[in-house]
């Protein structure tokens, strides 16, 4: 999948135009799914040098991004100036965004984590949880009443 990250309140706690703190297990979660072959894009507000400095953060905790801000690395001043000349869409074309500001707000990494392994939505996993509660529930009272 290409999973869109925002940065502010996502990876980090909201201190904006600050880094706030890492948010327990964002940047652990966000290796791993890249290691199983996600394509991850930082998609964030930030510009310039807050921008860098975002990007420099997740850098020395050993997280890089495909692209930032784009659907493509742009990794040089020539490319950029392109992009610009040829009025490219900033809207990136991805399977999932990861932010904090969706409807509900964010779920804890482990419960993203399972959500993008398992390609569910939000609903399947609660569904999921719910079903699994009720089957240890279950055998919990078989053992207590065989």
């Amino acid at each position: 999948m290409i999973i869109a990250v925002d940065f502010d309140g996502t990876i980090v706690e909201h201190k904006y135009p600050l880094i706030g703190k890492e948010r327990p297990f964002a940047i652990a979660t966000l290796k791993k799914l890249q290691e199983e072959g996600n394509i991850l894009i930082l998609w964030t507000v930030r510009e310039g040098e807050l921008l860098d400095e975002a990007v420099e953060f997740c850098h020395k905790r050993g997280l890089d991004f495909y692209a930032v801000n784009s659907n493509t690395p742009l990794n040089d001043e020539p490319n950029v100036l392109a992009n610009k000349e040829l009025n490219a869409c900033r809207k990136v074309n991805v399977d999932l965004f990861i932010d904090d500001r969706n409807v509900g707000g964010l779920p804890d990494w482990g419960v993203i984590y399972e959500m993008v392994r398992n390609n569910w939505t939000y609903d399947q996993y609660l569904h999921e949880v719910h079903n699994t509660q009720n089957i240890q529930k279950k055998s919990l009272l078989k053992k207590l009443f065989k």
